[in-house]
């Protein structure tokens, strides 16, 4: 090897000693399972890292992002209702979290409203930080319009202040029931309101569940609040909530479902009407000639077999109408081919 290669020559691995005398010291064993005393505490490797990671493998639900869009137009319309002032909401993202995760991060003050399914007999979690809260109170209270909502720290929220909140949060909720409709019927109904997240933990920490996160504008005022749903909670429908289609029709297409009814109405079909049936030898239909007659033991007035595509329909009586040969049905077609 030439000499320009010597100075980018790897220097010789730690040699690590053999036999009964490997030990290993504290700073060993945390290396290797990614305790680094001296490291900064946001990095972590080893086990740990694997353990504590945030990386969230799921599966992602496009009817949940449907049905979010849907509860905007129709949450915007309640909110205008309720307020009397121009209101603006948006779906600012859905995505999937650690339940523990997003406690962790709610901004407090803020308001955690506990609601239950009933149909799937489990909970969500709507969390209205205190931006929303305080535009809400100061709405619905009379002040004045165009500026922010005061802000007073330090405190706990009144009760007259949950009760508004409260009365919004079922809005929402409603709202959100109405746009599941069409996927499933649901009813919701908020059990409480909590401000603190040690009170309103309805899943473990380490439990996946799918947060949409909608932001309130009231003309200069408003502020965000979220609907967590686990995982187990949405399990009953997680089906449907992973079918994907194009349009704004959810589930059932009853202009289509009319429009293939009218046309199957207007198909056109061959019936066939069996005069009857003779078992022969091969031997005897291939000596068959011309002008000979086969026998079908059948009589005028005796019910003939009509059968579609194969499949027998019913019994019907041959005759003529009209200078044609027409049949009439002397059993039920709904009823089946009699044995």
């Amino acid at each position: 090897m030439s000499d320009d290669f010597e100075d980018f020559a790897l220097p010789d691995p730690p040699i690590m000693p053999m036999g009964d005398d490997v030990t290993f010291d504290q700073a060993g064993i945390d290396a290797l399972f990614g305790f680094d005393g001296d490291a900064p505490t946001t990095q972590k490797s080893g086990l740990k890292a694997v353990i504590e990671s945030n990386v969230i493998s799921h599966e992602r639900l496009p009817m949940l992002e449907v049905v979010c869009e849907r509860m905007v137009r129709t949450f915007a319309t309640s909110m205008r209702n309720l307020t009397s002032d121009a209101i603006d909401v948006s779906l600012e993202e859905i995505t999937s979290t650690r339940f523990g995760e997003f406690m962790n991060h709610v901004a407090l003050p803020a308001m955690l409203g506990v609601f239950k399914v009933r149909e799937w007999e489990n909970y969500g979690v709507v969390s209205v930080d205190s931006g929303l809260i305080y535009a809400v109170v100061d709405a619905l209270l009379g002040g004045r319009k165009g500026g922010g909502a005061l802000r007073i720290e330090g405190r706990a929220f009144t009760t007259i202040e949950t009760m508004l909140v409260s009365k919004m949060v079922q809005l929402a909720l409603d709202d959100f029931a109405g746009a599941f409709e069409v996927i499933e019927p649901i009813a919701i109904e908020l059990e409480r309101v909590e401000t603190s997240p040690r009170f309103a933990a309805i899943a473990g920490p380490s439990n996946i569940a799918a947060v949409a996160t909608f932001r309130v504008d009231m003309e200069g005022r408003g502020g965000k609040f979220s609907i967590l749903l686990p995982y187990a909670t949405l399990e009953p429908v997680r089906q449907k909530l992973l079918q994907r289609f194009m349009g704004e029709k959810l589930g059932r297409d009853r202009m289509w479902e009319t429009h293939m009814a009218s046309e199957l109405h207007n198909t056109e079909v061959l019936v066939d009407v069996v005069l009857g049936e003779k078992h022969m030898r091969v031997h005897d239909v291939m000596n068959m000639a011309v002008g000979q007659t086969i026998a079908l033991n059948r009589g005028p007035d005796d019910p003939l077999e009509v059968h579609c595509g194969g499949v027998p329909l019913g019994h019907a009586h041959i005759g003529q109408r009209c200078s044609n040969i027409a049949i009439r049905m002397v059993t039920d077609i709904s009823k089946g081919f009699p044995k």
